[in-house]
């Protein structure tokens, strides 16, 4: 797959069958898009080209917070794996989004991609105050000679349903929900940083997470079962167990990100870990002191072990 971030700068496509959005979680809604748009592309010996935006559009036309399944570097990666030919990334400004609709059809869709058909829904809205629409669009088509093919309601529906779904179940620790609607285990990365070492004291060492893109969703408070995969060392999936929490048992007050991985012992500290969260196990829990703490930490283990 070839990415593109500059505009002025893109390759003449060859019968481009396009779609556009922001793909945020490239879950099983979001695959059945893309098998619709390769098996157009194989008809007409087209290329796949997805559209999509970054910084997220309602960033730029919102003042709410927004948090996001994919960082874009995941969103390539995720992509990459549909085998999609080519992923457009528009820097999203407010120059962009002042854009008439007509102007978005005609100088940005037409005038870069010259496309063969263009995959939207039916509820697609683009342009100044999103007053453009499928209908348009489909004016505007027939002129300039490209076609227009609506993505089917109940895949629509359920890229919708699903994108609101994942979000609430991953706050609530539904992992099996969220898992279910992503074809894939929820990951995110983080660096490793120093902290207090209280896990170490009852043989429980944590590599402490830093995310470092703030608007990434994290999973609620609670305890898991995980995979930890080394991304600078390309090492093979380890086992291990993630808290996320204020750890309540030794008054800890910041939300933090722990993870112990089973036997492993090597100082990792400044490294990057991806984690894959498979199972929940418990809730957090504030215990009467380490040795309580510790006991169930074995019992988790255990069934972190079981479960993986």
């Amino acid at each position: 797959m070839r990415v593109h971030t500059d505009l002025s700068i893109l390759p003449v496509f060859k019968n481009a069958v396009i779609t556009i959005g922001t793909f945020d979680g490239v879950h099983t809604g979001h695959q059945q898009i893309i098998a619709q748009m390769k098996e157009e592309a194989a008809a007409i010996n087209g290329e796949t080209v997805i559209i999509t935006f970054h910084p997220h559009p309602r960033k730029i036309i919102s003042s709410k917070n927004i948090f996001i399944l994919n960082t874009l570097k995941e969103k390539i990666e995720l992509l990459e794996r549909r085998t999609v030919d080519h992923l457009v990334v528009v820097p999203f400004n407010e120059d962009f989004a002042q854009q008439s609709p007509a102007e978005y059809v005609k100088n940005f869709l037409f005038e870069k991609f010259h496309p063969h058909t263009v995959i939207i829904g039916y509820d697609h809205r683009f342009g100044k105050d999103r007053r453009g629409d499928y209908h348009l669009l489909e004016d505007m088509a027939a002129e300039s000679g490209f076609k227009v093919k609506e993505i089917p309601e109940h895949v629509l529906n359920k890229v919708i349903i699903s994108s609101t779904r994942i979000r609430e179940a991953l706050l609530k620790s539904d992992i099996s929900t969220a898992n279910n609607y992503l074809g894939y285990p929820y990951f995110f990365e983080g660096k490793i940083v120093e902290g207090n070492k209280s896990g170490r004291t009852i043989g429980f060492p944590t590599a402490n997470l830093q995310i470092e893109d703030e608007e990434k969703l994290i999973p609620g408070n609670g305890v898991y079962a995980v995979h930890i995969e080394n991304k600078e060392k390309n090492s093979l999936l380890l086992k291990g167990m993630m808290n996320i929490g204020i750890r309540p048992t030794i008054n800890g007050i910041n939300r933090m990100i722990e993870v112990n991985i089973f036997d492993f012992d090597e100082n990792i500290y400044g490294q990057i870990l991806r984690v894959y969260v498979k199972h929940y196990l418990r809730e957090e829990i504030k215990f009467s002191g380490l040795a309580a703490l510790k006991d169930q930490l074995l019992k988790d283990r255990k069934s972190a072990t079981e479960i993986l």
